[in-house]
């Protein structure tokens, strides 16, 4: 039965006619002719029929007619069905209908029509491709756009420049496409938010009117282009963090080895015996240096690491004055290496305050020549030096053979970054003292390291380990 009362004028129509409900797939009506282009005996064998396996082009179709017609719109387009299997092209003329029941079908009237093989099959490939196309006039207005276009745009698929995320360059594209081809990486505005999509567009006959017209295609990469984007992010952030990193370096070297000159000899002019004016201005010096050395601390270093258990500080001045007589007589031996003049005799001056013997290179090749005697009972490293760096000399030391390989060696740098301190770690390095240097840290670390028993580890075996 009619779902209307026009259903009867229906049933004497030679074209077929059908509805068609977008909610359940199913065909509440159809008539004679329709049940024939179907192959069904009667509509209740029509209805028996499952309609709902649908593909996604074919959802987006129907889902498009539904936008299209909802307003009293009519849809004229080619449609292939499939009953039994076998392919019928028509040309269908699609618009709303609603039935007594207040529900909204879609009114399909169709004409059978006879097209070639190799042009349906060109049809159906394009309705189904996921890459979007559409064919545009050339003022930019939507003459034709297969599913995956209007299922990425919907409602703003009819205008070309409306797709871009910014308009302008939809209509820079337009105008050079009607020149020739163009093709592109665009931002889009769609369905799903923002995209990223490849575009090609060209000039082609409409095969319709004659007349220019504008094909657009279009590829989704919006995946790969974040991935470039988060790929390129990732190396300016690590080149940021190591252009932060030498800064630091830099600044740090720079700053601390003069504030290592100023503070070392302002504290030994202080504790020498001096007039009260002149001890006076050196401890004034003095303080201003350790003043310099809290603003440059806060502005550059992370804190200084070790590469050994602290000492107690209670114990440092004791450990220091306990071991001065036996260290003396017994001329504890130390090797300085660094680039630095007013470094090398700083130090010198600091061991002579405890009858230690500093013996000092310039760079890191003749540190390790030097260190090849194997007479030193500790040696102290600078790292940033001309030549030969620090971190390289201690490496080619640990490499020796005999008891020099086994020296306790001990930092003495301005770079004391965490990961610089590891680095000194993975080289072979026992402990570190910052610059500008604490006396009593280093004279403390030195007797600490040179009083060890690495000399009877070494004497063992060839793989001992320096304690």
């Amino acid at each position: 039965m009619a779902p209307h009362r026009f259903g009867a004028g229906w049933d004497q129509l030679r074209r077929p006619v059908w509805l068609y409900d977008p909610q359940t797939g199913q065909k509440p009506y159809a008539n004679p002719a329709a049940l024939a282009l179907w192959g069904a005996a009667s509509l209740a064998a029509l209805a028996d029929r499952d309609f709902s396996a649908q593909s996604p082009a074919m959802k987006t179709r129907i889902q498009r007619l539904v936008e299209q017609t909802a307003h009293g719109a009519a849809v004229s387009e080619r449609w292939v069905f499939f009953p039994h299997g076998q392919p019928v092209t028509t040309q269908a003329v699609v618009s709303m209908f609603v039935d007594d029941d207040g529900q909204a079908l879609l009114l399909f009237e169709a004409t059978i029509e006879d097209v070639p093989v190799e042009e349906q099959r060109a049809a159906e490939a394009l309705r189904h491709a996921s890459t979007l196309i559409s064919l545009f006039d050339t003022d930019g207005t939507r003459l034709f756009s297969n599913p995956a276009a209007f299922r990425a745009y919907g409602d703003m698929e009819g205008d070309f420049a409306a797709r871009f995320a910014a308009p302008e360059e939809g209509q820079a594209m337009l105008a050079a496409a009607a020149k020739g081809a163009v093709s592109g990486l665009r931002a889009v505005t769609t369905r799903d938010g923002p995209r990223w999509h490849h575009m090609g567009a060209r000039p082609v006959p409409d095969p319709a009117t004659g007349r220019t017209c504008i094909l657009l295609d279009e590829q989704d990469v919006t995946l790969r282009v974040e991935a470039e984007i988060a790929r390129s992010a990732a190396e300016q952030k690590a080149g940021m963090a190591e252009a932060r990193q030498q800064f630091l370096t830099e600044m740090s070297h720079e700053l601390r080895t003069p504030l290592n000159a100023v503070i070392g000899f302002s504290r030994l002019l202080a504790d020498a015996d001096l007039p009260a004016a002149a001890t006076d201005q050196a401890l004034r010096i003095y303080g201003a240096g350790l003043g310099l050395l809290e603003v440059v601390n806060q502005m550059i270093a992370d804190p200084a690491g070790q590469l050994a258990p602290p000492i107690p500080p209670e114990a440092a001045s004791a450990d220091v004055s306990g071991r001065e007589t036996a260290q003396a007589e017994t001329g504890l031996r130390a090797l300085y290496v660094d680039d630095n003049e007013n470094n090398r005799a700083l130090v010198q001056a600091m061991f002579a305050t405890m009858g230690f013997v500093c013996e000092t290179a310039v760079d890191g090749r003749a540190g390790v020549e030097a260190a090849k005697s194997g007479d030193w009972d500790v040696i102290l490293m600078d790292i940033q030096m001309p030549v030969m760096d620090g971190v390289t000399a201690t490496r080619i030391i640990r490499a020796l053979e005999g008891a020099a390989a086994s020296t306790p060696i001990i930092a003495l740098t301005a770079n004391t970054l965490p990961d610089q301190i590891q680095t000194y770690v993975e080289a072979g390095m026992d402990d570190c003292v910052a610059k500008p240097i604490n006396m009593v840290e280093l004279l403390t670390k030195v007797s600490h390291w040179a009083q060890g028993c690495w000399r009877e580890t070494a004497l063992a075996g060839p793989t001992a380990t320096a304690s």
